[in-house]
């Protein structure tokens, strides 16, 4: 089965979390959201805000679009 969209976007964030050697509850804390959101997000179980996708990606020191960029 393809990955849908939510999937796609938890993997992206995933592999930018690893790359920048944070750890979920060190990506939560500095987006201001809860660890087992980021969990969520991450195994493609949530449907990210674009408001989440902001907050995510400042605190991955990225933009917004390269959460995107599949």
């Amino acid at each position: 089965m393809a990955e849908d969209i939510k999937q796609k976007i938890g993997k992206k964030i995933k592999e930018l979390r690893m790359k920048g050697g944070y750890s979920q509850e060190e990506l939560a804390s500095s987006a201001k959201l809860h660890r087992t959101y980021i969990s969520d997000i991450e195994r493609g179980e949530r449907n990210v805000s674009v408001e989440n996708i902001e907050k995510i990606a400042k605190a991955l020191k990225t933009e917004p679009d390269e959460l995107l960029r599949f």
